[in-house]
């Protein structure tokens, strides 16, 4: 379907792929994966419109590819707001039909039928290729797997963010394109909603390239990784869960080939430094010369020591401030809270959190959470009282709230505590903004940048509590696992909305479930039970237990280097995710 040979390509500032080649099948779902800024966007945006830009290499197309796409970012047009779901979803099969008619009516008086007969075989063409015989069923059914079976008749205007977001998904998937572009379609649903696109995603039999950060996802739906990374594409044949084995298998032998270099680098290097001193005391001719050979010996062994860059994957090294709080202290009290817009959202909820509790409020797109964050952030409201010294930190889902699109990296850094751009320098490399991407705008980044951008001001605060709206939205899934230990280690309070589910559950002491426009405390282990009793076995949540409990102790064996331990460990967690 896609073939991609040798590519290159890159800005003045950033060189984003380096003679990378792929491809994808036919049928195949694609999970395109990688680091924030590594051009994901650019490339899918590239393989669907090659004339915009000017690359190096080829990017080969199957003469028969019907591309559909299906962006990150969408705008609700105001014209068919008042239509019914079911009528939004059949209007360009309806607009197909109207307009058969029309050309079929002129060709009963028009003295030339060449263009109109092309015209009508142009529309009969498209009407076929959407399988507009079916749309009707169709329809139903794209509505029965998203879970929005009642919602056919209902006004499109009443439909929530991630419902409306769902509509578009199914929209493109009707026009029946045997290649579908998603860039990030799973940003901001809530359990129900990336469950119905879960479901959406694999019923459907074309071809799928989807870039997502949705561990969720990812663990659930596709059958092919294209993981992009250090300007290069590495391919995957298997499941997410599948690539992560392989990488740890591939992590454990280049670690264990890794130690066996630095042990010879080490061991060469004792040998020349001896050589040296005797050297400099000396005027042996051949000694010299034997010094040469040693020394060219090492710089060889050191440029060929091990370098993969899908395996020893950058990952920021988020931090939040350090702070110490009073555990019997109260830094949040709400009490008979409502909000309304149009409707009634939230009424009479109650509840308190104490100082260095970490919690998440959760429930549907649409029901007040984000609402009550922002309330909570201003703390105008006279139903929410903020503990005595808290001191609040936020992140916003709108990141030109809480940064200034129009500065660099130094405008934007130099104010929190910084006075030289050297120390801003130094800080933002645990972040990996370097070099001349410190000069670039803010608003140039991409939203997982910006998103990590947002961190990095919080890190320079004193912020005892920390409020985050969505806080792994567009983030990749090494800077999310980096986020969740930064949040391990803070002693501070925090609430936030997320509908991560892994971000939640390893990282909350419990959740603020939305229930009929109230909010009820919800324990953990409850709260995993509710999501995986929806739409799995029962022993399926105990398999992912397991398998994540065999990750961690992979690593840890990683890391004191006891590979004989890493590999048994590997292989009983190969044996998990095949039960999976």
């Amino acid at each position: 379907m896609i073939q991609v040979e040798k590519l290159s390509y890159g800005f003045p500032e950033k060189e984003l792929y380096n003679q990378v080649s792929f491809t994808i099948e036919p049928r195949q779902h694609c999970a395109f994966i990688g680091s924030n800024g590594t051009g994901k966007t650019t490339l899918v945006d590239m393989i669907i419109d090659p004339e915009k830009y000017l690359f190096d290499g080829k990017i080969i197309r199957s003469e028969e590819a019907r591309i559909g796409y299906v962006t990150q970012f969408y705008r609700r047009d105001e014209a068919e707001q008042d239509m019914t779901v079911f009528d939004y979803l059949s209007k360009l099969f309806v607009e197909n039909q109207a307009e058969t008619a029309r050309v079929c009516e002129e060709m009963g008086v028009a003295e030339d039928l060449e263009p109109l007969m092309e015209r009508y075989q142009e529309l009969l063409d498209l009407f076929q290729a959407m399988d507009g015989d079916h749309y009707e069923s169709n329809i139903r059914k794209q509505l029965y797997l998203a879970g929005m079976t009642d919602k056919e008749l209902v006004s499109v205007s009443a439909l929530s963010g991630g419902e409306y977001k769902l509509l578009q998904v199914m929209k493109e998937m009707l026009l029946q394109p045997n290649l579908l572009v998603m860039d990030e379609p799973d940003i901001f649903l809530d359990f129900e909603n990336i469950n119905g696109l879960r479901e959406l995603i694999n019923a459907y039999e074309g071809t799928l390239l989807v870039i997502t950060h949705s561990r969720y996802l990812l663990n659930h739906c596709f059958n092919k990784i294209l993981h992009l990374e250090n300007k290069d594409i590495q391919e995957f044949e298997g499941s997410y869960a599948d690539y992560n084995v392989a990488l740890m298998k591939r992590k454990i032998q280049l670690q264990e080939q890794v130690a066996e270099e630095q042990e010879e680098i080490e061991r060469t290097a004792a040998v020349v430094d001896r050589m040296r001193v005797i050297a400099t005391n000396s005027d042996i001719a051949t000694l010299g010369r034997a010094l040469h050979a040693k020394d060219s010996y090492l710089s060889r062994l050191r440029a060929r020591a091990i370098k993969d860059p899908f395996v020893f994957l950058r990952s920021p090294g988020i931090t939040l401030p350090k702070v110490e709080v009073d555990p019997e202290t109260v830094a949040l009290k709400v009490e008979n809270y409502s909000a309304a817009f149009d409707d009634t959202l939230l009424e009479n909820v109650s509840f308190e959190i104490k100082a260095g509790q970490k919690v998440a409020i959760v429930g549907p797109n649409g029901t007040g959470k984000t609402t009550l964050l922002r309330d909570i952030w201003k703390n105008q409201n006279p139903a929410i009282q903020m503990g005595e010294d808290v001191k609040v930190g936020f992140l916003s889902q709108l990141h030109g709230e809480m940064l200034d699109g129009e500065h660099t990296i130094f405008d934007e850094f130099m104010n929190p505590g910084f006075e030289k751009r050297s120390q801003v320098r130094e800080f933002m490399k645990d972040y990996y903004f370097e070099g001349d991407t410190l000069k670039q705008k803010i608003k140039e980044f991409s939203g997982g940048e910006q998103n990590l951008l947002q961190l990095a001001k919080i890190a320079v605060s004193d912020a005892n509590f920390l409020i985050l709206d969505e806080p792994t939205s567009h983030l990749d899934t090494y800077s999310q696992i980096a986020l969740e230990k930064a949040i391990e280690k803070y002693q501070g309070t925090i609430l936030m909305v997320s509908h991560d589910f892994y971000n939640i559950v390893n990282c909350c002491d419990y959740v603020l479930f939305v229930d009929n426009k109230t909010i009820r405390s919800m324990r953990m282990r409850n709260f995993r039970k509710m999501v995986y009793d929806k739409h799995f076995k029962v022993e399926y949540l105990e398999l992912e237990q397991k398998k994540k409990e065999l990750e961690t102790k992979a690593a840890q064996a990683l890391e004191k280097k006891d590979f004989e331990l890493a590999r048994e460990l590997c292989e009983k967690l190969e044996a998990i995710v095949a039960q999976m």
